[in-house]
């Protein structure tokens, strides 16, 4: 890859997305791209951005306003601060002229969505949301087998998403996207990406959207007779209790890995500040005494034009991993997010085409789509390029859309109409 010029960027929020997805990449490729600046409340976090890309001292901030009030440092801003906070600094950011890379989701609510999308078309910035997996060669495969009319006109697609039992106790029992309030619902938190990808494969209107889902087990009804409000303490822990924190989280440190999920919740990786962590955070807590509110398990239907069904199941009891199935006139293609399977009608053969052994980058996160949304996203800055970027405002804002349908048609019990969601939603905003 070759750049018209070397890219300035600033981060706000260097935590996981922030520094071990978004900067490792400007870590490898420093031709490429230079962070020139940082936003961060953690000091810790601040000093190691400062450390991975020799900040100057006069360009590190404790928070994003303190960025913002300075004249613009860079050419663009990488945004991944928690879900509820990422409107204010994305709309700030843009009014200094700030090309934008903002972590998924836009926004918490599909009102402030619209604000962000209108602060970057106003200011003619560019906005790119993090749905990494539009760069991820396997998803790309997908695309282009139903785009090449392979499987014929498409009727129906099935995805999964297995979340994960430990994921989802870490993640979204204990972790920052636990409750609703304090973060945002689970649909638009984790599965937002597969929406996306759904409407993305489809590519035409969606129509209806309909939804169930609850949280059935991470409840206090669930909770052992013996254990304990915090896993140091439990003795369940020596019983082969899945959801143990003290094992999961020790047993990472004592392995040597200092990445997720451990690194979410430690600065210094010592046996002494987990213990800590885990006797005063959420993260010790047992899993049926914690605050959390999100589902654990929902299922979406959508009706698209040209009479086009999907559907989309996300649950924490399974393996993690997605899997998809698209049925269409001529053939049935399914995938695992390794392998893509094709069913010729014709023939009635089975052909399969191992896709992630065909692309180096598949070791970085998101099956190669961390790197290949930073690709794009350098290269239509520098050069002024935008056509590799597939998940720019308006893309986003559709499948958004459909997210917010759907967990509203799930907490309202009845099927939503898309269109006139959207049009509600639009005289709200006039």
């Amino acid at each position: 890859m070759s750049v018209n010029k070397k890219v300035t960027v600033a981060i706000i929020g260097a935590g996981n997305r922030g520094i071990e997805a978004y900067g490792r990449f400007i870590e490898h490729y420093p031709e490429l791209a230079q962070v020139v600046a940082v936003a961060e409340p953690i000091a810790a976090r601040r000093q190691q951005a400062v450390g991975l890309h020799n900040i100057p001292s006069e360009n590190v901030f404790e928070d994003w306003a303190a960025l913002a009030a300075k004249p613009r440092l860079a050419d663009a801003v990488f945004i991944t601060t928690s879900d509820k906070d990422h409107k204010a600094p994305a709309i700030a950011m843009a009014n200094k002229g700030y090309d934008i890379l903002l972590e998924k989701p836009m926004a918490v609510t599909v009102e402030d969505c619209y604000e962000i999308a209108k602060a970057a078309e106003e200011n003619n910035v560019r906005l790119v949301i993090g749905h990494v997996l539009r760069y991820a060669p396997y998803y790309m495969q997908v695309k282009q087998i139903i785009d090449e009319g392979v499987l014929g006109d498409i009727c129906s697609l099935q995805h999964t998403e297995g979340v994960g039992w430990l994921h989802q106790a870490h993640s979204y029992v204990r972790g920052n996207w636990h409750n609703t309030a304090e973060s945002s619902f689970m649909l638009l938190s984790k599965s937002c990406h597969d929406i996306d990808l759904i409407d993305w494969w489809i590519g035409k209107p969606c129509k209806q959207v309909s939804s169930f889902g609850s949280l059935k087990y991470f409840t206090a009804a669930n909770k052992p007779e013996n254990a304990t409000a915090n896993c140091m303490d439990c003795p369940l822990q020596d019983e082969g209790c899945i959801y143990s924190a003290k094992k999961f989280y020790f047993d990472h440190l004592e392995s040597g890995n200092h990445d997720w999920p451990i690194s979410v919740l430690l600065n210094e990786y010592t046996p002494e500040a987990l213990e800590e962590k885990l006797r005063t955070s959420n993260y010790g807590k047992c899993v049926y005494a914690s605050n959390n509110d999100v589902v654990d398990h929902q299922v979406v239907a959508m009706a698209y034009d040209e009479a086009i069904t999907a559907t989309f199941t996300m649950t924490a009891f399974a393996p993690e991993g997605r899997r998809t199935v698209v049925h269409g006139t001529k053939g049935t293609l399914e995938g695992d997010g390794n392998t893509i399977r094709i069913l010729d009608y014709a023939t009635d053969t089975w052909t399969d085409i191992p896709v992630n052994t065909l692309d180096a980058t598949i070791a970085d996160g998101h099956s190669g789509g961390d790197h290949g949304i930073m690709q794009a996203f350098i290269k239509s800055v520098s050069s002024d390029d935008s056509s590799e970027m597939r998940s720019g405002c308006s893309a986003t804002l559709q499948s958004h859309l459909i997210t917010f349908a759907a967990e509203k048609s799930r907490l309202e019990g009845r099927t939503i109409d898309v269109e006139a969601f959207y049009n509600d939603l639009a005289k709200a905003l006039t």
